[in-house]
């Protein structure tokens, strides 16, 4: 069977930043910027990102680029012999797994809240609107809508779905947010909350500096799509002229640049027309953007015409991320197995139906899922990532991180791969011993 390839470099990163910039960045992230503190975690989630989030996607870059396969089969086929490796390529495998289990039913909200705009229903009371709709079986019938969305992109493939779907989403996300992010700071009062979300107070970081290096470093992998094998597969389907340096940090800014957008949007339009945080945004929880920020669009002018481009984007970035996800398990179906693609897309399909009408179901595993359990499982999974290609691929990995990269690029690959050997692996330890410790 003939493996599938990019047909552009542009669709390659087009398609990693849909990944990385998904549900993360505008669901998740001005949630929990609210949460521990306006501009205090930007600035530890920004340094995350930097030091800790762009050299591990690096190393999952080598690692699938080196071995043209899913995390499961990348990691079996590079250290032959071994098969323990291969159960932490499959761990990710699993991880993507759990992610769309809880990740389908916010999607099915935001499919409900963008058909809901066009009318404006839950203006009235947008609180009680949320209770009604985020968890039974309304919730796991709109979860099936989003599912069917995203099987249908992956079983275009890779070239005819996957890279054509970004192709057209990313610049929406991107022009949809610009827009209303230029709007909504011109508004009165919107300065309030520019300063909250960037001018610097140390205050939350000395309340709590543990809880807030725990949330930001989470962010700051579940929003680059890192310890899950997402990386690893796309990286897989590329050609050898890349530059992997130049590619992830491509991919890195303009990630981040879209949360900040999220940010811009969100933070001037809760305190332009809320006077500021609301308990429902300021406590954090997965409803707090869905009740915050339709509140605010009560009091907008043409609040129905802003809610539908903002919940657009919102859409496209969700379905941006969930492909890569669902797109992990089927090439490890279709590489490993031989199951064709879309016997392997609509069987997975069916696996997360039923885990995520479970977790629509039951608030309280949902919750456990998004904010405790996926923390967990993307730093262990990213940990083993970078303990391998340091110390199993060593001087391989080298190889494949200077293949493409150019002088000034391959100058950094030493210094890298120190990092991912020794910091990045211990600092990631010390964060999941940190997280287990206080889970139990």
């Amino acid at each position: 069977m003939v493996r599938e390839s990019w047909a552009s470099r542009v669709g390659f990163i087009l398609a990693a930043v849909g990944s990385a910039v998904g549900l993360g960045n505008v669901w998740r992230f001005p949630w929990m910027t609210a949460k521990y503190g306006g501009s205090a975690f930007l600035v530890v989630y920004l340094c995350i990102v930097l030091l800790v989030g762009v050299p591990g996607l690096l190393a999952e870059f080598v690692i699938g680029r080196r071995s043209k396969r899913n995390p499961a089969g990348a990691l079996a086929r590079l250290a032959p012999g071994t098969k323990s490796w291969g159960f932490v390529g499959l761990f990710g495998v699993v991880t993507a797994l759990v992610l769309l289990s809880f990740y389908s039913v916010v999607g099915g909200w935001i499919v409900r809240y963008f058909l809901a705009s066009f009318t404006g229903s839950y203006f009235a009371a947008p609180g009680e609107y949320f209770g009604t709709i985020s968890f039974g079986w309304e919730a796991a019938a709109f979860q099936v809508a989003f599912l069917a969305l995203t099987a249908l992109v992956v079983l275009g493939g890779v070239r005819g779905g996957i890279e054509k779907a970004t192709k057209v989403m990313m610049p929406l996300i991107i022009l949809l947010l610009a827009v209303l992010a230029g709007w909504a700071i011109t508004q009165p009062d919107a300065g309030s909350g520019l300063s909250f979300f960037l001018d610097f107070n140390p205050e939350p970081i000395r309340n709590d500096p543990i809880g807030l290096l725990q949330a930001a470093a989470g962010q700051a992998l579940f929003t680059l799509s890192l310890g899950v094998g997402t990386m690893i597969t796309y990286a897989s389907y590329l050609g050898e002229d890349n530059s992997l340096p130049f590619d992830g940090s491509v991919i890195a800014v303009l990630n981040t640049a879209v949360g900040v957008l999220a940010g811009l949007v969100v933070f001037p339009l809760l305190f332009a027309f809320q006077g500021g945080l609301t308990d429902a945004s300021a406590g954090g929880g997965p409803g707090a953007l869905f009740v915050s920020v339709a509140g605010a669009f009560t009091q907008v002018p043409y609040g129905e015409v802003v809610a539908v481009g903002f919940f657009a984007a919102i859409l496209f970035a969700a379905l941006s991320s969930s492909i890569s996800m669902l797109e992990i398990p089927v090439a490890y179906l279709v590489d490993e197995h031989g199951v064709s693609r879309r016997t392997a897309t609509l069987s997975l399909a069916g696996v997360i139906l039923v885990t995520g009408t479970v977790c629509a179901l039951t608030p309280d595993l949902f919750t456990f899922v998004a904010d405790t359990l996926v923390n967990l499982m993307l730093t262990a999974g990213l940990a083993g990532f970078l303990v391998f290609a340091g110390w199993v691929l060593g001087s391989d990995a080298l190889a494949e991180f200077d293949t493409g990269a150019g002088g000034l690029a391959s100058s950094l690959g030493v210094p890298w791969l120190w990092s991912v050997r020794t910091v990045l692996p211990l600092f990631l330890l010390v964060t999941l011993a940190v997280n287990l410790y206080s889970l139990l």
